[in-house]
């Protein structure tokens, strides 16, 4: 059996992986600030990517996904995506409260503002959605096999 924790790992890098999937192309179509690029920047490193990678997988790997899976059952909604989106918004607030305080006031420069914050909304929306798809399913596995286990019936 795996605990809360440990299926809120695996769920985060499943949603680390499909943020990252989308942000590869804005890398290179350069559509808005990339996220790792406003990480390092918020750090006091700007321009140096591999740091914001590294900062973005260890978060969403190491901080949010065990979170979530700490914090699951206590969320308002009723679908684990909805429950996804609602920490992973809640996420959102909170970076976005961290680079107002902490980062460079010129971190979301004219040229880059709105579009880099609606870009980090929606790509932590995904992250949400992924995060909690993924979380329910190895809930439900779980719970599937701990009643084959038993000799009980399974839940069709």
């Amino acid at each position: 059996m795996m605990s809360r924790v440990q299926k809120g790992m695996i769920a985060g890098v499943a949603a680390t992986v499909a943020v990252s999937l989308l942000e590869i192309p804005n890398l290179f179509l350069n559509w808005f600030d990339p996220f790792q690029g406003v990480i390092a920047t918020m750090i006091g490193m700007p321009g140096n990517m591999a740091v914001g990678w590294a900062i973005h997988a260890f978060s969403g790997v190491f901080i949010l996904g065990p979170l979530f899976g700490l914090m699951c059952p206590r969320l308002p909604t009723d679908t684990p995506e909805t429950k996804g989106i609602v920490f992973a918004v809640g996420a959102w607030v909170v970076m976005m409260g961290a680079i107002l305080m902490l980062g460079d006031y010129r971190t979301f420069s004219a040229a880059a503002g709105f579009g880099t914050i609606g870009w980090l909304l929606i790509t932590h929306a995904v992250f949400g959605i992924v995060l909690g798809n993924v979380y329910a399913r190895l809930v439900t596995r779980e719970k599937r096999q701990a009643a084959h286990f038993m000799g009980g019936a399974t839940a069709h």
